[in-house]
């Protein structure tokens, strides 16, 4: 005769079952207990409600999380990305961290420039998972919305300069000399003083446009002619062209430079730069976070001098 009788689920057997998904220990115990005792169909249960519990916190809002940098040893190629999640608690959680850490190395192995490429790469050689799957389990295992938000790719046969301040801001900028020091030191003024573009003819139509007409705007109320008024606007806007464009701003580790001047003093040329701030675009609590790079540089000159 055979027996039904359902196998005890151990301990260990919910500790193995845990080790291997991430899941939390009930998860665990009533896949056990589901599968009796089958760890493999476990996985598969846990899976499939992982999933489900993805798509359960994909509606909710995603501002928190981390901006990562990574760069090979030469600093001629370097990688950026942003992930988010919901809380900042989770932000800081060692798993969130370390899958940031594993998909930033694989990007800057892979050279991706966009997120869905990524997702779909393994998330490392000993593993069959890709960085989507691994997402997903995440996801089950913390309880928030993780997501990929961007991700950006530099290289340069010059060097690349990398600045992350405080997992919130980050920024990749492409010299084409070998000045190190410089680079940094650039990429940190970026961070801080967010220009749009290297130079003013690099500043977008739509900004320029934008701005134009709220120019034109405040000077129709001065009640002036139209002559003189399209000179008042002309006028704000190179203001304005000017202190978006990275070139014409004054250099924050020596203000009485402008950033060309400094460039010229190396014989360099800063060839693009990308920068990413967590949440942009989201809705969330802003920090001055800009301020406080600023004074970080300032701090760094003083202590240099």
């Amino acid at each position: 005769m055979t027996s039904n009788k359902i196998p005890t689920i151990t301990a260990e057997m919910v500790k193995m079952l845990r080790e291997r998904t991430g899941a939390a220990m009930m998860a665990c115990k009533e896949a056990l207990t589901q599968t009796q005792g089958d760890l493999e169909t476990a996985i598969d249960v846990l899976r499939k409600a992982g999933e489900i519990k993805a798509a359960k916190r994909a509606g909710k809002i995603a501002a928190e999380g981390k901006i990562s940098i990574v760069a090979d040893s030469a600093n001629q190629r370097a990688f950026m990305l942003e992930m988010n999640c919901e809380t900042d608690f989770v932000a800081r959680d060692s798993h969130f961290r370390d899958f940031i850490q594993k998909v930033s190395v694989c990007g800057l192995a892979e050279r991706v420039h966009e997120t869905e490429p990524l997702l779909a790469c393994t998330l490392d050689k000993n593993s069959a998972t890709t960085i989507e799957q691994a997402r997903l389990a995440l996801v089950s295992q913390l309880g928030e919305n993780i997501q990929l938000r961007r991700v950006a790719f530099l290289e340069s046969t010059g060097i690349v300069g990398t600045y992350c301040h405080g997992d919130r801001i980050g920024v990749l900028l492409a010299l084409d000399q070998k000045h190190p020091e410089l680079a940094k030191h650039l990429a940190m003024h970026v961070a801080a003083s967010h220009p749009l573009a290297v130079t003013p003819e690099g500043v977008p139509a739509a900004w320029i446009a934008k701005e134009r007409d709220i120019f034109l705007a405040q000077a129709k109320e001065s009640g002036k002619p139209e002559v003189v008024i399209r000179k008042m606007v002309e006028g704000r806007v190179n203001k304005f062209l000017n202190e978006v464009s990275l070139v014409n701003q004054p250099f924050i580790k020596d203000p009485n430079q402008t950033v060309a001047e400094v460039l010229k003093s190396h014989k360099a040329q800063v060839i693009t730069f990308i920068r990413f701030e967590l949440g942009e675009g989201i809705e969330k609590q802003s920090h001055h976070f800009a301020k406080e790079v600023e004074a970080q540089l300032r701090g760094n000159s003083q202590g240099n001098r």
